[in-house]
């Protein structure tokens, strides 16, 4: 790769055709020591050139100028493009939110759960909040300090591994035997005039103790949050049409309280008014107004690792502990009517917050109306209804605490390697909403001055409202602003849910391995096995962020689901590999595993891989394999979650006429998600061949094709469960869903129509474009779209497949002067192809160009050495792709088409994007500066009219230019 290249080719090749050479002489000098590589659980068989693999040197972290796992591994094309891979930049405070401070490495763009982490070759717990319900690996809880090199296989490795490594493997190697102590110390901010800054302080230090070798290690990380508002570019909307009905701080009139059926902007907004699609003139709200681009972390971890020798064996025992704190914010949460319906109701006297001439001008526009039901407190008041959000947005402060232990032993016996181990894993977060999140019960009581000084609500006799204790608190007026007596009466209604989580893995396995059989010159190898593992998950919010059926499923608060998961499962495993040197030049590796589970059965997964060496310096290689992922104990473990699932018209044009009047935008209603005990698992066969060519000592060349077929893939799919209910009654309800069904909720005021046939919704046979014919003669609503209620209940469900194919190449070259060194090396990804099933649909559909999946990534380094001296510049290249303009609102198209940005067909590309990264340091006798400047020439990312940010934040950043300074003092 650019920065991060496989071992030397050369090497490689030399010591697979020289094997035997090598080893007798050195046995002559001192033994030799095997070592177990990634891809294979024989030990001292080089596989390297078998499979293609990336290793990243404890000195290409170095030169990376990263601070965190997770910003290293952003650098490598294999976890680019796609929305696999995920960093702070998607955290937030609610559900549908990657959990905040936490980030996850995906291979091939397949998602988190389908690429394995390992430590040493040995499973991490998961982390206990999920990203959805897609469990996966917290990168951000290893320490970086500890990591010695980081070993990439990016194909199927179940064969090996079992479960999860459908899109490959990330195994991060520990520091062992380390002599001597370090310290390193850095700081990094951008060239803005805000502050982004990161702080860094580790320490390794080794030594000899009791007979045996202790390598400790410490870690302390701190980076302050990056906003939208601190650059120019997100600053602003990137179109004045993406607004929202529901403004901040001032609320707008609803239009089903206005005379002309037109919301009527808030008098007192403070912004200037804007202009609907409609006509109306409004108060709009702009999410970047409180976008948080990258949210804040502070992690500290500390650890060891200890090795001694004990007679003939090898007891290894490593720990590490970690805790981050993050605090991750969201949008302000939308205020909706006690049963979740828009538009809440407020009592008139609220307009007295306006002078009496604004007053009088807003009820010409008005209507006053009862309350459709009584207050809480039983009373009947007459208002109106509006339209807003909270002024403060919603914030989570997330505290993870994370542990690992492996203790093992290892020898020989009669020629064979052996080794057997423990390992107890645990992550457990806690999580606490700090600001932005409000009791529905208690502000409805608050509107209708119906909130007592204790926080409870007031009773009512008939004739006055009275408190059990404490007294009864003026009326919250919505449209009253700098009060400080009101904005107090808010504060009465704000509640802190909390979230606990707690992801343990316990293992116990045991291997051996050596050669089995002579096989002419050579020895057949090989390596039997077996694993027991138990895997427990907890995710438990707090009464007042869960959705009960008894409440009809309303949540306490306002605009903050959760997700109420337990599951545990007990696992089996053996497996076994053959190393077989068919001939001196052709050799292959057959493997398979058995697993078993105790919640959804078996499966096993076999490999064959092969490497051919026509000539010394040309290896052509090649694997087959098929591999699985358990559904994630979140999957099978939910109970109920509290979400949004987005449905997407362009993809269903059933669904656009029935729920979108016939456009193609998508929407993204709140649902319930159920866990489902009967998932499959999901299954992938894998493909890749290709070639690694050394034609000199400092020219290396490796080029390989791959390709994997992914099926039974799950995940919710609120496309497809609407499709679904068109001809399947069962699905559709008018109000809640009962308990125990599933499906779509519709307004109950829906089964007062019927089709042309007699038939309501919720009956089978009723034809629904019938039934949306009446319901717009009916209610002459503002969309012609059948009208969707609150809470649809849909369950995880083996969904779909899909078929990634590409290409991966990796170049480098030497050339040596006098003076020093200059290297040259290029890693791309090419994706051929990469087809999925379309939601809600069998038609398959082609990503590649797509919104977020670029066809071309790249890495294009130069580097140059000097004695102590080094740099390099390393551009990192993004292809462009279409940008996402299907998933917009009519208005949104309007807007670009008035700009311009649209083509004959009405679309348009994000432009590719290259940033340049600049490394220079300086190696003294015991100590090493070193500069990073990432985004040199400060390149704003691409503009992308699909993201409400503007710009696609998985596969580009808005930081721009940004340096970090370190140094590293050797004892």
């Amino acid at each position: 790769m650019t920065l991060f290249k496989p071992n030397t080719i050369a090497l490689a090749l030399a010591s697979l055709c020289c094997t035997n050479l090598t080893f007798a002489a050195e046995q002559d000098t001192q033994p030799v020591e095997k070592i177990t590589v990634t891809g294979s659980q024989i030990k001292g068989v080089d596989l390297e050139g078998m499979q293609p693999m990336v290793v990243i040197s404890s000195q290409d972290i170095k030169d990376s100028g990263a601070s965190t796992i997770s910003e290293l591994m952003s650098q490598i094309t294999q976890t680019r493009g796609g929305e696999g891979s995920f960093t702070t930049s998607e955290s937030g405070a609610t559900s549908t939110s990657t959990p905040a401070g936490q980030a996850a490495a995906s291979l091939r763009g397949l998602g988190p759960s389908s690429t394995l982490t390992l430590i040493n070759g040995r499973r991490v717990a998961a982390s206990s909040f999920a990203s959805g319900t897609q469990n996966f690996v917290d990168v951000n809880s290893i320490p970086l300090a500890a990591i010695e090199r980081i070993e990439v296989l990016a194909t199927g490795a179940s064969a090996i591994y079992g479960a999860d490594a459908v899109a490959g493997v990330i195994n991060y190697i520990l520091k062992t035997d380390y002599q001597g102590a370090e310290v390193n110390l850095s700081y990094g901010n951008s060239f803005a005039g805000s502050d982004e800054g990161r702080y860094n302080l580790n320490a390794v230090w080794g030594t000899e103790l009791l007979g045996g070798r202790l390598t400790l290690f410490g870690d302390y990380y701190d980076r302050n949050s990056f906003d939208a508002q601190d650059r120019d570019f997100t600053r602003n909307p990137a179109l004045v049409s993406n607004y929202s009905y529901l403004p901040k701080n001032t609320p707008n009139i609803y239009y089903y309280s206005a005379v002309s059926g037109d919301e009527i902007g808030a008098p007192n907004c403070a912004t200037e008014l804007v202009t609907t699609e409609y006509g109306e003139q409004i108060c709009a709200y702009y999410s970047n107004q409180d976008d948080e681009l990258i949210s804040e972390l502070e992690s500290a971890s500390t650890g060891f690792i200890f090795t001694k020798d004990i007679g003939e064996i090898t007891w290894n025992t490593d720990f590490f502990y970690s805790r981050t704190k993050s605090v991750a914010v969201s949008s302000p949460a939308p205020i909706n009517d006690i049963d979740d319906g828009e538009g809440p109701w407020v009592d008139e006297s609220a307009l007295d917050a306006f002078d009496e001439q604004t007053r009088n001008d807003l009820l010409d526009q008005m209507y006053i109306d009862p309350f459709p039901e009584l207050t809480q407190a039983g009373q009947q008041l007459y208002g109106f209804r509006f339209d807003a959000r909270f002024a403060s947005p919603r914030t989570v402060e997330v505290e993870t605490n994370a542990f690992r232990l492996v203790s093992s032993l290892e020898g020989q016996i009669k020629g064979w390697d052996w080794q057997s181990g423990i390992t107890l894993s645990q992550s457990k977060s806690e999580q606490q909403a700090i600001a932005g999140i409000y009791n529905r019960y208690k502000y409805h009581a608050a509107l209708a001055g119906e909130l007592c000084s204790d926080g409870t609500i007031a009773s009512f006799d008939g004739n006055d409202l009275s408190c059990a204790s404490g007294d009864l608190v003026a009326m919250y007026n919505p449209f009253l602003t700098g009060d400080s007596s009101n904005d107090s009466v808010l504060a009465m209604t704000q509640e802190q849910p909390t979230r606990d989580g707690k992801s343990t893995v316990y293992a116990w396995d045991a291997s051996i391995s050596g050669e089995l059989f002579e096989l002419g010159d050579n020895y057949v190898m090989a390596a039997f096995g077996t694993e027991i593992r138990k895997e427990e998950i907890t995710d438990v919010p707090s009464e007042n962020s869960r959705a009960r059926a008894e409440d009809e499923y309303l949540v306490d608060v306002f605009g903050f689901g959760s997700s109420l998961s337990e599951a545990k499962r007990q696992q089996f495993a053996a497996f076994a590999e053959f190393h077989i040197p068919l001939t001196d030049r052709l050799e292959m590796q057959v493997a398979g595993r058995y697993d078993n589970y105790d919640d959804f059965g078996d499966t096993f997964n076999p490999k064959i891989g092969f490497s051919y060496r026509p000539v010394d310096s040309l290896v052509l290689r090649g694997s087959w394999s098929t591999s699985f992922r358990a559904p994630s104990l979140t999957q099978a473990g939910v109970k109920l979650r509290t979400t949004t699932a987005t449905y997407d018209c362009g993809a269903n044009q059933a669904v656009a006429d029935l729920y979108c009047s016939g456009e193609s935008f998508e929407s993204s209603p709140n649902v319930l998600e159920l866990g489902n005990k009967n998932l499959r698992a999901e299954e992938s066969e894998s493909l890749s061949f290709g070639l690694a060519f050394s034609p000199t000592q400092d020219t290396n060349l490796t080029l390989d094709y791959w390709q994997f077929e992914h099926d039974d893939l799950v995940d919710t799919d609120m496309t497809a469960v609407l499709d679904a209910a068109i001809t399947d009654h069962t699905l559709r309800h008018c109000g809640i869903v009962p308990e125990g069904q599933m499906g779509i909720s519709y307004v109950e005021d829906l089964c007062l129509v019927t089709d042309n046939s007699g038939l309501t919704i919720e009956q089978a046979g009723a034809n629904l474009t019938e039934i949306l014919d009446a319901w717009v003669d009916f209610d002459n609503p503002r969309d012609a779209e059948l009208p969707l209620y609150r809470d649809h209940i849909i369950q995880l469900q083996n969904t779909g497949k899909q078929t990634v194919r590409g290409i991966d190449l990796a170049m480098s070259h030497d050339f040596e002067f006098e003076l020093g060194r200059l290297s040259l090396s290029l890693d791309a990804t090419h994706y051929l192809e990469f087809e999925r099933n379309k939601p809600g649909s069998d038609e398959v559909e082609e990503l590649i160009g797509t919104w977020r999946y670029p066809q071309n990534i790249a890495n294009f380094r130069v580097g140059w050495v000097q004695q102590d001296f080094y740099a390099s510049l390393t551009a990192q290249y993004t292809d462009s792709y279409a940008d996402d303009i299907s998933g917009l609102r009519g208005r949104n198209i309007d807007e670009l088409e008035d700009l311009g940005e649209l083509d004959a067909n009405g679309e348009r590309d994000v432009d590719s994007w290259t940033t340049v990264r600049a490394n220079l340091g300086y190696d003294f006798d015991n100590m090493n500066i070193n500069l990073t400047i990432n985004n040199l020439f400060n390149e704003k990312p691409s503009v992308a009219y699909g993201s409400r940010r503007g710009f696609d934040s998985i596969n580009h950043n808005a930081l721009g230019a940004n340096y970090k300074v370190s140094f590293s003092y050797f004892f």
